[in-house]
């Protein structure tokens, strides 16, 4: 409890309310409510409050902050068949009112270097995929080759880095979001520059960058974890995980796990342990001690397993460990050991966008005893969040576009983001 509450103030600032969603993840960006009345069916007609239609498709994942919704998303090449120009891309920030959906502004940025192409991977999620963070003041977002951007509350641009226009030999663009730390922004640009950066809030000016060659291809969000009386940024990378000086960027230790090629899903942490998943081709889990100093494989590994996700993050419950991941499979696995406790096919794989694609995307998030996974384009799967398999519902899509956003909770509403529209499901009388 205490670890959970120091997270907490350490990434929402005082200006933030309790009940703000204002991160990837939520609050603590560990994906969990322990108290909310989150309706278990709805369609266009029963428990839906609004639905915003959106000028653009984006995979970021809505943030809350007051009465206020932020989701990003993009126009102008890509977006439509007719939309061949890379020239003319633009990314948004729309901010849309929590009672109703209404928009009450539109920020926009036009691309300021080389895109990737569309094509290959980078369509399935195409060019507005990190998750706004706010403080409560302002809203900043990361658009990748258009650099980390500033705005106030009522969407004037405050400032605008550059962060690279580099891109990974897949060229499959930007994956991780920004976070907050103190008085500083810190942004995963590992696809443009291979580097983790550190802005600060206030100008945007650069105060530190680490990194290398050996960063490549990874699109997890950064972690902001105090234990034993020390704040690490801690970061999963292909084979590693670090764990860096927030305030330097200089790393302070590092453990070899073993999964190749990339990692997405964000660390999991249970205390002093992080739980993290992801490799490719050779997928798998591993848990991991935090602290020490240097190389501390040999003595901060806990287990290991074949178990992983690709994309989505699992959420920790009671010991367990719960993801519904990108083959279309629940998992729940026993925290302490990484012994899988069941494995259920949800759904069929597939449902991507041209390639097939992997069903999941979004990460499930837990409300109460309850886990709500979003499918890609298949509805929202709500399991129990329990050591024995149960599919409590099955809710159909909203549209025929993607869902790969993870959705935000706030009081009693749940908001849920497809590539045509930002949707608020709750209880109606």
């Amino acid at each position: 409890m205490k670890v959970a509450l120091l997270l907490s103030l350490v990434l929402c600032s005082s200006h933030t309310q309790a009940a703000d969603w204002p991160r990837f993840l939520g609050p603590t960006g560990a994906a969990v409510v322990k108290e909310a009345s989150i309706p278990t069916s709805w369609s266009a007609t029963e428990n839906m409050a609004w639905k915003a239609d959106m000028p653009g498709p984006g995979s970021s994942s809505p943030i809350v902050v007051g009465d206020k919704v932020f989701v990003t998303c993009w126009t102008g090449y890509g977006d439509k068949p007719e939309n061949k120009d890379m020239s003319k891309l633009e990314r948004h920030l729309v901010c849309l009112s929590l009672a109703d959906g209404k928009k009450l502004w539109q920020s926009s940025v036009k691309t300021q270097g080389v895109e990737d192409e569309w094509q290959g991977f980078i369509t399935e999620h195409g060019y507005a995929t990190s998750t706004p963070v706010s403080d409560g003041t302002h809203v900043f977002v990361f658009f990748g080759k258009s650099g980390a951007v500033c705005f106030d509350m009522d969407g004037k641009q405050v400032w605008q880095t550059p962060l690279g226009t580099g891109s990974s030999g897949r060229r499959w663009g930007s994956g991780g979001s920004p976070i907050l730390y103190k008085d500083s922004v810190i942004v995963n640009a590992t696809d443009e520059s291979r580097m983790l950066v550190s802005l600060d809030q206030k100008t945007g000016k650069e105060q530190w960058r680490a990194g290398g060659d050996m960063i490549d291809l990874a699109y997890s969000t950064p972690s902001i974890i105090e234990t034993n009386g020390r704040t690490d940024l801690v970061f999963p990378i292909a084979q590693e995980i670090w764990g860096l000086n927030p305030e330097t960027g200089k790393l302070r230790w590092y453990a070899t796990h073993g999964l190749p090629g990339n990692v997405s899903p964000v660390l999991v942490q249970d205390g002093d342990v992080v739980y993290l998943y992801g490799g490719y081709p050779t997928a798998g889990s591993a848990a991991v001690k935090l602290g020490g100093k240097g190389d501390v494989t040999s003595t901060n590994i806990v287990w290991q397993s074949q178990s992983s996700s690709y994309v989505p993050t699992p959420v920790l419950h009671e010991g367990h460990l719960y993801v519904v991941n990108d083959g279309g499979f629940a998992i729940c696995m026993e925290a302490k050991t990484g012994k899988d406790v069941y494995r259920e096919r949800v759904m069929e794989s597939g449902g991507g966008r041209g390639r097939g694609g992997k069903p999941f995307y979004a990460s499930p998030v837990l409300i109460g005893d309850k886990l709500y996974a979003v499918s890609r384009r298949n509805g929202t799967f709500i399991i129990a969040a329990k050591p024995s398999f149960e599919k409590i519902a099955t809710i159909p899509p909203m549209d025929d576009s993607q869902m790969n956003a993870t959705p935000a909770v706030v009081g009693n509403k749940l908001i849920l983001r497809s590539e045509k529209a930002v949707y608020c499901v709750s209880a109606t009388k």
